[in-house]
């Protein structure tokens, strides 16, 4: 049922994931105002939220870099309090994205039902231009089931196209935590190289 929802994992819940989690917000609402559509009804189209693996950090704010990456780009970092993952998360989500192959391994080894909508984000970045968007339903950004349908229908295409392989080694997000800014800027662009794709398939 709508909305479409993506659900970013990280370790600690204060970089990557944010980080990820308010970039897909951002490109959906870019996406919608491209359309003249209302960009305030982006998160009833589609929800974007994050957990960590571990909870040492529960109820903080995002990483000061990553918050400063986030906003740089235009995006907006109020109200973000980390959490830890459970497993519920992962039940309410279509879309599952992790920082690492690690990670993938941890969603999956909670909720084996989720392996086909699970990815390291990289993984599902690199396979999105393999998929034919021209074959999913039709999106409608004024029609939640719409967006919906087709979301889902491409998490089982880019699925298919995975076709039990492996991530690579490649794939993985680094961990920029206690790192400089050059660090958090590389991350964040490498976010932006799945998400924006994402958004844009979801929302042509």
């Amino acid at each position: 049922m709508p909305p479409f929802t993506v659900l970013h994992v990280c370790l600690g819940n204060i970089c990557r994931s944010p980080m990820a989690e308010r970039l897909l917000a951002l490109a959906v609402r870019e996406r919608l105002a491209r359309r003249a559509a209302d960009a305030e009804d982006a998160d009833r189209l589609v929800h974007s939220h994050s957990a960590g693996t571990g909870g040492w950090h529960a109820g903080e704010e995002m990483n000061p870099p990553a918050a400063r990456q986030v906003r740089s780009r235009g995006g907006d970092v109020a109200d973000f309090g980390a959490r830890k993952l459970r497993s519920e998360h992962i039940d309410a989500a279509d879309l599952v994205l992790t920082a690492t192959a690690d990670q993938q391994e941890y969603v999956v080894a909670l909720r084996p039902d989720a392996a086909d909508r699970t990815f390291v984000l990289g993984e599902f970045g690199r396979l999105l231009p393999t998929v034919d968007a021209a074959a999913l339903p039709p999106a409608d950004p004024s029609d939640p089931d719409a967006v919906y349908a087709r979301g889902t229908a491409l998490v089982a295409a880019v699925a298919a196209a995975r076709s039990g392989s492996s991530p690579l080694p490649g794939d993985d997000l680094d961990d920029p935590w206690g790192r400089g800014d050059q660090c958090f800027s590389r991350v964040a662009d490498e976010i932006e190289d799945a998400v924006r794709p994402l958004a844009a398939v979801l929302l042509p």
